[in-house]
């Protein structure tokens, strides 16, 4: 039988973590999930390709995993499925969009300058 010698509390900068002595001869570590500080979603690249092309990809994975509010519906549950496709799962509405964000800001600066000549005409 195992018997519990002593059982201490260490404070890592990243995680907190318990650890219990066993018999001063094995250690049993559990500690919470380690977060990054700046890299986030691209720490799955370590220290790969370089600090300026991990950001821009990290700008664009972000985009490109996050909800947008639907045109149609309103609620916030528009996901990419792929390239240029986006789906809402509220109302089913099947979206085509930017590679990365639902709308580019080309399609932005389109939509307005439509507006425009559209009021124009109406006057």
């Amino acid at each position: 039988m195992v018997s519990v010698a002593s059982i201490a509390s260490i404070t890592d900068s990243d995680a907190s973590v318990s650890a219990i002595r066993l018999d001063n001869t094995m250690t049993a570590a559990i500690t919470g999930a380690k977060r990054t500080k700046k890299v986030g979603i691209t720490g799955k690249y370590g220290t790969r390709y370089g600090a300026s092309l991990r950001k821009q990809v990290k700008k664009m994975e972000i985009t490109q995993h996050a909800s947008y509010i639907c045109t149609f519906c309103g609620k916030e549950s528009v996901k990419r499925t792929a390239v240029g496709i986006w789906n809402c799962r509220g109302c089913r509405k099947t979206i085509a969009g930017g590679a990365y964000t639902l709308s580019t800001p080309f399609a932005l600066t389109t939509r307005s300058n439509i507006r425009r000549i559209r009021e124009l005409s109406d006057k």
